[in-house]
């Protein structure tokens, strides 16, 4: 068999690349809190990722960082570098919500959390987003005894049900993580959020998939993949690396570099055709380089799914042969890797 003959017919137009827009931010953390880096504005983000040349789309924080930037800038600054928004992720994490968005005690403080989450609804569509990004990081607990499960997972699934229903015509994308900055968060794993997704009852709510995340919870990424995408809720997808001790952002590829091509595979193989999105946190990297570099590799993953050896990996994998199942990806990604650093 050719290796033209060995590709797979969703490998042969390349993915498109995007990235969070807070790659190119400034960063803080509890020791440095004078942060990494020179401080900048959505509108100078927009126009570092506008540099790194092979981004097409970004998700962006809203309200627009660091405040008072209207979306008609966003717009002209998204224009201007060749860029579209594919997201927006409403800040309902903030220290205003340190005692939940959607779960908090207060009435009026989870009512401005559901309002904020509208609020950016409606900038999303003037930005013809895809979706709408879900990131409920305060909503869960820190302590035994601390909340009554049920009542944290029926506010939770309350809010994003009325939000889904109000706005019909987008998508929202659930982002799970087991934890930080709550102990444990409600929308914990992808079994628990696609729970939750059923409980909804709605169409429009799905999940997106943070590899990193996944892999700190203790998933095997391209199995969490396959779950979603069985259900038809695989929204989105953001890819980074850790050392699955916390979610360390790194870039895509550097420590789980087999696990990081399987979960690209488990997308392909499925007929999963989103964007292949970086969430890196480059704290003391050149962010431009960072995301270069992330591009390179998962382009790199590209290219490997073109040379992988589909009946002879399905042989393999139906025997559960292990060793001769890492053979063949290991053959066929160390290939690609090394035409990727010859370029």
């Amino acid at each position: 068999m050719s290796d033209r003959e060995r590709i797979n017919i969703h490998t042969d137009t390349e993915p498109v690349f995007g990235a969070g827009i807070w790659h190119f931010a400034t960063y803080v953390d509890r020791y440095a809190t004078d942060g990494y880096g020179n401080p900048q504005t959505v509108l100078d983000a927009i126009e570092l990722a506008g540099s790194v040349g092979d981004l097409s789309v970004v998700d962006l924080n809203w309200p627009f960082p660091p405040g008072g930037i209207s979306t008609a800038e966003v717009k002209d600054a998204l224009d201007a570098q060749g860029l579209s928004a594919i997201a927006v992720t409403p800040e309902i994490y903030t220290g205003k919500f340190a005692k939940g968005g959607f779960t908090n005690p207060d009435p009026a403080v989870r009512r401005d959390a559901i309002d904020l989450v509208a609020a950016s609804a409606e900038v999303g569509r003037e930005l013809g987003i895809d979706y709408v990004k879900l990131w409920p990081g305060q909503d869960g607990y820190d302590y035994p005894f601390q909340a009554d499960y049920n009542d944290l997972w029926d506010k939770s699934i309350g809010a994003v049900r009325e939000l889904a229903r109000t706005f019909p015509d987008l998508k929202f994308a659930i982002e799970y993580k087991p934890r930080e900055p709550r102990n444990r968060m409600v929308f914990s794993s992808v079994a628990r959020t696609l729970l939750a997704i059923e409980d909804m009852g709605v169409d429009n709510v799905g999940v997106l998939l943070d590899f990193g995340h996944s892999l700190y919870g203790g998933e095997t990424p391209a199995e969490s993949a396959r779950m979603a995408i069985a259900r038809n809720k695989l929204f989105a997808i953001d890819v980074n690396d850790n050392f699955r001790g916390w979610d360390d952002d790194m870039v895509v590829g550097s420590v789980h570099l087999l696990e990081t091509f399987e979960f690209f595979f488990a997308l392909r193989d499925a007929g999963w055709q989103g964007v292949w999105q970086l969430d890196q946190f480059p704290f003391r990297e050149n962010s431009v380089e960072a995301a270069r570099a992330g591009i390179r590799t998962m382009r790199a993953f590209h290219h490997a799914l073109g040379y992988l050896d589909r009946a002879e990996l399905a042989e393999a994998q139906a025997a559960q042969d292990a060793l001769g199942a890492q053979r063949i990806a290991k053959r066929a990604l160390y290939r690609a890797l090394a035409e990727s650093e010859s370029e």
